[in-house]
């Protein structure tokens, strides 16, 4: 495989994959990860791993009788444990002959479009300084309002930024099954997803294991994003024997866990569409009616205020926002033109009368969220 026919894998190693049952960093696994690693870019890929367990490593460093619930605490063990981290990922990967980078990120980095911009240069110059960037949210400065949450988001919006040929989730679980496997004895693996729907929702559970903070129900909100950019993404146990080669050998995506299909015909979503999915936290949404959801899904349409039925949270203009149908399923997101006040003395209202009033004018005059600036999930 030459330069041009490269491809990129962005892979994502969970808190209960990188710690044994004692709590410590298990460098024998990262060991394992090194070697597929090295023989990956041997065969021509291009990895770029995204990590957890910087703060379950500090609280070991720290020797802490349990993870602390202050933040003050938490970014303490961030900062210690980022080192200790980083430490074993150079050690272990320089065995391989691999040089690593850090790469520490919040959403504060990627809600402005041109910090956006910046990490996704940042990340294509180190490939091609044939660097595996370890990539890890920045737990020491993030704070609630502008942090990703779970690495499982922030895999995605790397794969997003860099146009992944695959991103894959290491996780301590099988994959997705069709009922809660620690509850019901006949849950059986789910092998392949071509459709986000209410069901396969449905069957997600919520937190993690205790040294993570993302669960499957993270997982399929990554994978909705990455279904419609047109990147395969699979979730499966990451100490599955030779996981990540069986992946990335042909046909790539399959062989190991769940595989969320990539659309027949991708959405053509720019990178500022992708931005507007992943890139920014939704600080409120908006339920509309079913005509509305039919425009958005199915004709191509902006949004339109007269379709909104009901405002949840508070937001201002050029915020992004969800937007969900009447029992609460995501349809899409998108950056809106007015604040959550304005749509709020809006709604209910047709173009007519809002063009008629002189307070409620403007909302008649432009969409609530253009079709550029709106990103659809069915």
């Amino acid at each position: 495989m030459n330069a041009k026919q490269a491809r990129t894998v962005v892979v994502k190693v969970g808190s209960s994959t990188l710690v044994d049952a004692n709590g410590m960093l298990d460098r024998t696994y990262l060991r394992e990860l090194a070697r597929q690693i090295g023989q990956l870019r041997r065969d021509g890929w291009k990895p770029i791993v995204v990590t957890s367990a910087a703060i379950a490593c500090g609280i070991n460093a720290l020797e802490l009788p349990a993870r602390p619930t202050d933040m003050p605490s938490l970014q303490a063990a961030a900062s210690v444990g980022q080192g200790v981290l980083s430490t074993a990922y150079a050690e272990e990967f320089a065995k391989e002959g691999i040089l690593t980078s850090v790469v520490l990120l919040t959403r504060h980095d990627t809600a402005s479009r041109n910090s956006y911009l910046h990490a996704r240069d940042a990340l294509g110059r180190l490939l091609e300084y044939d660097v595996v960037p370890i990539v890890n949210e920045n737990d020491t400065t993030s704070v609630e309002q502008i942090r990703f949450g779970d690495n499982d988001t922030l895999a995605a919006l790397v794969a997003c930024l860099v146009k992944a040929d695959l991103c894959v989730i290491f996780s301590d679980v099988e994959g997705l099954y069709d009922a809660n496997p620690l509850k019901s004895s006949d849950a059986k693996l789910i092998e392949r997803v071509d459709k986000i729907t209410p069901e396969v929702l449905a069957v997600a559970g919520g937190a993690g294991s205790k040294v993570g903070s993302g669960g499957m129900i993270t997982k399929l909100r990554a994978a909705r994003v990455l279904m419609i950019a047109g990147i395969p993404f699979v979730v499966c146990n990451g100490r599955a024997s030779q996981a990540l080669l069986t992946l990335c050998a042909d046909p790539v995506g399959e062989g190991v866990g769940t595989l969320f299909a990539r659309d027949a015909k991708p959405h053509e979503i720019t990178n500022y569409k992708l931005w507007i999915a992943l890139g920014d936290a939704a600080k409120g949404a908006l339920v509309v009616d079913d005509g509305a959801k039919r425009a958005l899904m199915r004709g191509g349409s902006s949004l339109l205020v007269v379709g909104v039925t009901q405002v949840r949270g508070r937001f201002a203009d050029g915020d992004i926002v969800d937007v969900e149908d009447a029992q609460g399923n995501l349809c899409a997101r998108g950056k809106v033109s007015a604040s959550s006040d304005e749509v709020l003395l809006g709604r209910g209202y047709s173009q007519e009368q809002l063009a008629a009033n002189r307070l409620l004018a403007p909302l008649a005059q432009k969409p609530l969220i253009h079709r550029d600036e709106l990103v659809v999930f069915e």
